[in-house]
C-alpha cells in the first residue's frame, strides 16, 4: 500500500520496505507451515489407526494399506522434523511432490482401493489448503485442477465397471472438481489479504521502532529535565537531566521512583497534585533543595497526555528547565554584544594610544628632571597596559587562532613554572598558600613563555578565588601523562563547579559570577590551542595538612620538543 500525499512521516516508505526485507521470515507463516505438517502426521496416524482396526477386525486381510498407512505416516513426520520453514514455489517441483504430491497420490490410492465402503475425497481438501496457503494461487489452481482430472479418471473406471450409475460418478466429479476450486481460490485470496495485512503491520512497527530510537535519542541529549509520571507521583521515565537535577543518589539509575521520598522535592508534587486536580497545564519556578548542597531554582511546565495510560490513568510529562543555566545564557548574549561593542571601541583606541606613546618618548628625551622622568615612564607604563588590554580584547573578538605551522621557542617548563608563580606569589604576598610539586627531570615544551605566564596567572587568580586562603590549598605541578606527553596541573581546594557551569567553561563571555567577564579561562583554551596544547577541567585529590580534600584541577598537556620534530619530519 502506497502512502497518500499527505500523509506526514519522517520515514520513506523504501526504507520501511528494505527494513521489513532484511528481517526474518514472519512468524504467523512459520506457525501455519508446522499447523499444517502437524495436520499431516495426524492425518497419517488416524489412517494408520483405521487401518489397524479394520485389519484386526478382520473386515479385511490385506496387510498392504496398513503399511501403506505406515509409510505415509513416517514420510509427514520426516517432513515435519526436518524441512526448512518456506514458502511453495509456483511449480510443481520436488518440494510440492513432498509435501502435496504425497497427500494428493496418498488419498488418491485410498480412494481406489477402498472406494467401494469408504469415501476419501474429502481428504484432497488438505493439500489443496497447503497449496492455497503456503504457496501462490497459480499453484492453488493447479493442484485444484489435478485433483478434478483424478477424479474424472476414477469416474471414468467406476463407470467401466458399472455403468449403469456412469452419470452419477460423473456428476460427483464435477461438483467435486468446482468445489476444489472454490476452496483453492478462496484460500488463496484470504491467506493473500493476511499477509498483506501482515507486512502493513510489520511497516508499521518498524516505523514505531525507528520513532521510538529517533525519541529516545532526543530525549536523551536534551538538556533540559523531563520527567513522566503518574497520578501517585511515581516517575514512570526521566532523561539524564532531569535526575542530574533531581540530584538523588537513590534515584539515579533506577527505573522508576517516587518524588514524595524526599522533602526537597516538594515543589515538584505539588505542582503534579495540582496538575491533575485541575486537569490541565501548569507552569512554575519551583526551588529544589539537596542534600549538602545549595537550592537549584527550575522552571517547571507540566503537560497531561491526551490518552489514558495504565489503568485508565492519564500521565504527566514535566519539563524541567535550570533557571542557572538560562541567566547564564542571557548574561552571556549580553557580554557578547558587549564584546563586539568593546572590539570596535579597542580598534578606534589604537591610533590615538600609538600616538600618545610616540609623544611621551620624544618627551622623555628632553626632560632631564627626575620627576618629571618618573611621570613620564608611569606613562609609558600605563599606555603599555592599556595597549595589551586592548590586544586581548581584539583578540578575543576575532576569535581566530594564528598559524601553528609557525616554530615556537623551545621552553624548559619547570623553570618557567617556578619563575612565574614566584612572581605571583610576590605580587599577591601568599608564599604560604601556594605549593609545588614539580617533575625530577626538567621537561623541553613548545611553547611560548609569555603565553605560559598568562595562562598560569589566569589558573593561579581563579584557585584564588575559589580556594580560600588556607595554606596549600592550591598547588602546581608538572609531570609526564600516561601518553607520554608533559603536563602541568594547577589544583586548588574549592568545591565542585555546577554541571550548567562545566558545559560551558571554556566558552567566551561565560561565566558563573556576575561581575567577570568570563573571558579568562577562553582565551586560556586559545592560548593553548595555538601553540598544539590542550587544557582540560577534572576533579581530584589532593593532601593538605594531613588532610585529603577533593578539588578542582586544570590539566595542560603540552607538545614536546620530539614530538614536534617527528611531525616535522614526517612532513
Amino acid at each position: 500500500m502506497q502512502r497518500q500525499p499527505d500523509d506526514k512521516s519522517w520515514f520513506d516508505p523504501f526504507l520501511l520496505e528494505q527494513g521489513i526485507e532484511a528481517v526474518e521470515r514472519p512468524q504467523e507463516f512459520e506457525r501455519l507451515w508446522r499447523g499444517f505438517m502437524t495436520a499431516r502426521v495426524m492425518l497419517g496416524l488416524v489412517l494408520l489407526l483405521m487401518q489397524g482396526v479394520v485389519y484386526e477386525l478382520g473386515a479385511g486381510r490385506d496387510i498392504t494399506l496398513v503399511l501403506f498407512c505406515s509409510a505415509y505416516c513416517v514420510v509427514a513426520l520426516g517432513v515435519r522434523l526436518k524441512a526448512g520453514v518456506r514458502p511453495l514455489s509456483k511449480t510443481l517441483d520436488s518440494q510440492w511432490i513432498i509435501i502435496v504430491g504425497v497427500d494428493i497420490l496418498a488419498v488418491a490410492a485410498l480412494q481406489v482401493t477402498q472406494g467401494g465402503s469408504i469415501n476419501y475425497t474429502p481428504l484432497f481438501a488438505l493439500p489443496i489448503l497447503m497449496a492455497s496457503v503456503l504457496g501462490s494461487l497459480l499453484l492453488s489452481m493447479a493442484c485444484a485442477a489435478v485433483v478434478t482430472l483424478m477424479l474424472l479418471f476414477y469416474a471414468t473406471w467406476v463407470s467401466a465397471q458399472i455403468p449403469t450409475d456412469a452419470a452419477a460418478h460423473f456428476l460427483q466429479a464435477a461438483l467435486t472438481g468446482v468445489g476444489c476450486f472454490a476452496i483453492a481460490f478462496l484460500a488463496s485470496q484470504i491467506a493473500t489479504r493476511l499477509t498483506n495485512v501482515e507486512q502493513r503491520a510489520q511497516r508499521n512497527q518498524l516505523a514505531v521502532r525507528l520513532q521510538r530510537q529517533v525519541n529516545e535519542l532526543v530525549i536523551e541529549s536534551l538538556t533540559d529535565g523531563i520527567l513522566v509520571l503518574d497520578q501517585g507521583c511515581t516517575v514512570r521515565a526521566a532523561n539524564p537531566a532531569a535526575r542530574q537535577m533531581l540530584g538523588a543518589k537513590n534515584a539515579l539509575g533506577v527505573d522508576s521512583f517516587s518524588l514524595v521520598a524526599l522533602s526537597g522535592w516538594k515543589g515538584l508534587v505539588e505542582l503534579v497534585e495540582q496538575s491533575f486536580a485541575e486537569n490541565s497545564a501548569r507552569q512554575a519556578d519551583v526551588v529544589i533543595h539537596h542534600a549538602g548542597q545549595g537550592p537549584l531554582r527550575v522552571r517547571v511546565q507540566t503537560q497531561l497526555t491526551a490518552t489514558p495510560g495504565e489503568h485508565g490513568q492519564h500521565l504527566c510529562v514535566m519539563f524541567l528547565q535550570d533557571q542557572r543555566e538560562m541567566e547564564a545564557r542571557m548574561r552571556t548574549e549580553k557580554l557578547a554584544s558587549m564584546g563586539r561593542m568593546s572590539a570596535a571601541v579597542a580598534h578606534e583606541i589604537r591610533n590615538p594610544l600609538a600616538a600618545i606613546v610616540q609623544a611621551n618618548a620624544l618627551l622623555d628625551e628632553d626632560i632631564a628632571n627626575p620627576r618629571h622622568k618618573q611621570l613620564t615612564q608611569m606613562v609609558q607604563q600605563n599606555a603599555a597596559r592599556l595597549e595589551k588590554i586592548v590586544e586581548d580584547v581584539l583578540e578575543v573578538s576575532r576569535v581566530q587562532r594564528r598559524d601553528r605551522s609557525k616554530a615556537s621557542n623551545v621552553l624548559a617548563l619547570n623553570e618557567a613554572v617556578a619563575r612565574v608563580c614566584g612572581d605571583w606569589q610576590g605580587q599577591n604576598m601568599l608564599e604560604q598558600l601556594l605549593r609545588f610539586d614539580l617533575a625530577e627531570r626538567d621537561l623541553k615544551v613548545r611553547f611560548e613563555s609569555e603565553h605560559l605566564r598568562r595562562i598560569l596567572v589566569n589558573l593561579l587568580d581563579n584557585a584564588l578565588r575559589y580556594s580560600g586562603f588556607q595554606p596549600g590549598a592550591i598547588e602546581v605541578s608538572t609531570g609526564i601523562s600516561r601518553s607520554g606527553q608533559p603536563v602541568m596541573r594547577v589544583w586548588n581546594g574549592g568545591p565542585p563547579l555546577d554541571q550548567s557551569v562545566q558545559r560551558h567553561l571554556f566558552e567566551p563571555f561565560f561565566s558563573s559570577e556576575s561581575r567577570s567577564s568570563g573571558l579568562g579561562l577562553y582565551i586560556c583554551r586559545e592560548l593553548c590551542e595555538e601553540q598544539g596544547a590542550s587544557i582540560a577541567y577534572g576533579r581530584a585529590s589532593r593532601k593538605v595538612v594531613d588532610t585529603v580534600i577533593d578539588g578542582n584541577e586544570f590539566v595542560i598537556c603540552f607538545q614536546s620538543e620530539r614530538r614536534v620534530n617527528d611531525n616535522r619530519g614526517n612532513s
